[in-house]
């Protein structure tokens, strides 16, 4: 991991979106379920937003950014990477988070409920 890398992480934990910031106050302090979860973690050669070392398991935030074409190879070489470590990637929308957060919750603790049974 490079000092470029730790240094953009550290910065986008002091900027985070409207959503990180939204989902990082269920996430806090164990506050969902007892599970310890951190923030813009590098992993590889890539920052997750959320990461549990404990299940090995990573929350991505995506904006409407992701739904441009030249995202689609840079996520999925993204993807490729990060589970290569054994890590599971749980994709929520922004549009969801803020329309219908009830199922961002179920989405969530499905995956740590997986993960913990592992």
């Amino acid at each position: 991991m490079t000092r470029n890398l730790r240094g953009n992480a550290k910065s986008m934990r002091h900027w985070p979106t409207r959503s990180e910031g939204r989902l990082w106050t269920w996430l806090r302090n164990r506050e969902f379920h007892g599970v310890k979860f951190r923030r813009q973690v590098p992993i590889g050669r890539y920052i997750v937003d959320f990461y549990c070392p404990e299940l090995k398991l990573a929350i991505e935030i995506d904006g409407r950014q992701h739904d441009a074409v030249w995202m689609s190879e840079h996520e999925s070489e993204r993807t490729v990477e990060i589970e290569r470590h054994g890590i599971e990637i749980v994709r929520i929308e922004n549009e969801l988070l803020i329309r219908d957060p009830r199922t961002v919750e179920d989405i969530l603790e499905l995956a740590i409920s997986r993960r913990r049974k592992r």
